[in-house]
C-alpha cells in the first residue's frame, strides 16, 4: 500500500521531498477518448493509466492502487456496469471513487450508475473543463472518506477487530458513519440496531454492504432515505449482532455513496 496522501492543487505530496501524482485509471474502448482524456488529465498533473475494456480495467485497478477510475459503460468483454459492480464488491478496491463517462445519458442510466455505487456520471460529448471539475470533486470526496477511515482506525486499538458475536455502544462515542466504514472494512454480516429517544431502526448488512434499513415504529422512510435520516443521529445507542443475512438488496448503493449523499443532504438542510 502507498502512504496516505493529501490532495492539493492537483498534486499529491507524501512528504516535502517525495511528490506523488494522483493515479487515475481511464477505461474506454474508444482510442480517441483514451487519448484526449489522458492528454487533458496529464496536463493537470495526474498519473494516467488506461484499460481498453472492463477486463483490462479491473486487472489494472488491482495492479496500480488507483485513486480514481473513469470508465465508459458500453465496452466489449466486460461492460462498465459489471466493472463497477465488481470493484464495489472487491476488498481493497471498493472505496475507489468512480466516474462514468458514457454516451448513455437518460435518467434510467444515471440512476443505474448511482445504484451500483458510481460517484459521478458525465455524458458524452463532454467539455474537458467539466471533466476536470468532476475529477477535483471526486478527489475531495475521497479525501473526506480517507479522513473518516483514519479516524475510525485511530479510535480503536491497533489490529483490533469487531468481536465475532457483535458490538454495542453509544452513538456519541462513535458515529454511525464511522460504524458503517468499520463494518465495510471488515465485511461484517448481521443486523445493526439503532435507538434514539423513542425511535429505533435496523440496518441489515451482508459482507459489509447495507442491504436494507427500516424503522421499527414507522413505515417510512425506508431504504436509502432511512439511512440519510439515521446519519443525523448524534446520540443514542447501537447494538450489532453478527449473523448471516439473506434478503433482497433494497439499497443498491455503496456505503461511500450513501455517506456522501447523506452529508450533502445535511449540508443543504443546514443552509
Amino acid at each position: 500500500m502507498r502512504p496516505a496522501v493529501r490532495y492539493r492543487e492537483h498534486v499529491v505530496f507524501t512528504s516535502p521531498s517525495e511528490p506523488t501524482l494522483p493515479r487515475i485509471l481511464v477505461v474506454d474502448d474508444d482510442p480517441w477518448i483514451l487519448k484526449m482524456v489522458t492528454t487533458v488529465l496529464k496536463k493537470r498533473g495526474h498519473d494516467i493509466h488506461v484499460g481498453r475494456n472492463g477486463v483490462e480495467g479491473l486487472a489494472k485497478a488491482k495492479e496500480i492502487d488507483a485513486d480514481l477510475i473513469i470508465t465508459d459503460i458500453m465496452m466489449p468483454e466486460m461492460d462498465g456496469w459489471d466493472l463497477v459492480r465488481t470493484i464495489r464488491s472487491t476488498p481493497g478496491l471498493s472505496m475507489i471513487p468512480v466516474i462514468f463517462l458514457t454516451a448513455l445519458s437518460d435518467d434510467d442510466d444515471r440512476i443505474q450508475g448511482f445504484r451500483l455505487g458510481a460517484d459521478d456520471y458525465l455524458a458524452k460529448p463532454f467539455r474537458f473543463d467539466e471533466l476536470e471539475l468532476r475529477v477535483e470533486k471526486a478527489f475531495r470526496s475521497k479525501a473526506r472518506i480517507d479522513d473518516l477511515s483514519g479516524a475510525v482506525a485511530s479510535a480503536r486499538p491497533e489490529s483490533a477487530e469487531l468481536p465475532a458475536a457483535g458490538i454495542r455502544g453509544n452513538l456519541d462515542q462513535i458515529g454511525l458513519s464511522s460504524l458503517l466504514v468499520m463494518m465495510e472494512m471488515e465485511r461484517k454480516s448481521g443486523i445493526l440496531v439503532l435507538k434514539h429517544d423513542e425511535d429505533a431502526a435496523r440496518l441489515f448488512l451482508k459482507s459489509g454492504h447495507i442491504l436494507a434499513a427500516r424503522f421499527d415504529n414507522k413505515a417510512e422512510p425506508r431504504g436509502a432515505d432511512a439511512i440519510y435520516e439515521l446519519l443525523r443521529w448524534t446520540t443514542g445507542k447501537f447494538d450489532f449482532s453478527s449473523l448471516e443475512v439473506d434478503m433482497e438488496d433494497e439499497i443498491n448503493s455503496s456505503t461511500t455513496h450513501l455517506m456522501l449523499e447523506g452529508a450533502r443532504l445535511m449540508d443543504e438542510g443546514g443552509h
